[in-house]
């Protein structure tokens, strides 16, 4: 992938619905050019779907990121054990025998549960927990008003479910409503934060570097003022990062970069921050990408019922 191909998949990440003028004009590229470097990130498996669900906050859900060096024979035993948890979202292989994963809970009653299993089916004894309430992967708006979401809402999320960029028309004809309907739910959804859309996005199967970055920070950081610099500074090459409630001065941070020249420029400019107490960066192998209960809920109060005969 080149900073182009980076950015266009940041755009996507944050919302799978754009259009292909509106990236266009934002990438400063033709809508051809853009379709055809969609096209490409598909058909390479860099874009595996185009999902819509609902978003976790409008779920009231809690967002989890647990991290720790296995004791397994091999760090896949430890993943494909844990695959099979209704809650866990991703899972990412790195350097060292790390795992990453990524957790939606229905709420905190469930951390103990999940940390505890994770533990014993990933034999992570020393585990590191992150906890992000209320918020998604993105850190996208959440609920600004009424987060009721209606049963024409979640027919629509579900028809959107695995290809969110069907056309309207295609949606409101499957549905029996009008197109004008489909729009104005969807819209609604978008501007209270109710569905995130989204792609499954696989940048391991390219030849790029993907690292994670542990970045502990001073006592007298500012994090607001970190996560703006992140952004302003180190952007397209930090793709995202995680702050945590429960871990004040820490923050992980997924970093693209194109060689290991880069990498290591990247490092040597962070460590120069004067936020910074110090940087442990670890290198992903692989990532995988699962459904949970959340795309559950959209299949059991979204999927058409059969209908009755006789």
């Amino acid at each position: 992938m080149d900073e182009t191909d980076v950015i266009l998949s940041q755009l996507l990440l944050m919302n799978s619905r754009i259009s292909y003028r509106e990236l266009a004009d934002k990438l400063g590229l033709s809508v051809n050019a853009v379709h055809k470097r969609i096209q490409a990130l598909v058909e390479s498996g860099v874009i595996r779907a185009f999902t819509a669900k609902v978003s976790l906050s409008a779920l009231n859900g809690i967002h989890v990121v647990v991290f720790g060096r296995t004791e397994a024979k091999s760090p896949d035993e430890a993943r494909e054990k844990l695959e099979k948890n209704d809650s866990i979202y991703w899972i990412a292989v790195a350097g060292g025998s790390y795992l990453y994963i990524g957790g939606f809970l229905r709420d905190i009653s469930q951390l103990e549960t999940f940390v505890s299993t994770v533990k014993k089916e990933a034999q992570i004894p020393n585990l590191t927990v992150g906890i992000q309430q209320g918020m998604d992967v993105l850190q996208r708006a959440q609920p600004i008003s009424d987060t009721t979401l209606y049963p024409l809402d979640y027919k629509i999320i579900y028809a959107l479910h695995k290809n969110s960029r069907r056309l309207t028309s295609e949606v409101a004809e499957e549905l029996g409503v009008s197109a004008k309907t489909v729009r104005r739910r969807l819209s609604r959804m978008i501007l209270e934060g109710l569905i995130e859309l989204c792609i499954e996005w696989y940048p391991d199967v390219s030849n790029d570097i993907m690292t994670i970055f542990h970045l502990s920070l001073r006592a007298s950081a500012d994090k607001s003022k970190v996560s703006s610099l992140l952004v302003r500074k180190y952007s397209p090459n930090v793709l995202f990062f995680w702050s945590f409630s429960n871990l004040p001065n820490y923050f992980i941070c997924l970093v693209w970069t194109q060689s290991m020249k880069q990498l290591r420029d990247i490092r040597e400019s962070l460590q120069r921050e004067n936020f910074i107490e110090s940087i442990d960066p670890n290198i992903l192998y692989t990532g995988y990408i699962y459904d949970t209960w959340r795309d559950k809920i959209v299949q059991e109060k979204g999927m058409p019922r059969p209908r009755k005969t006789g």
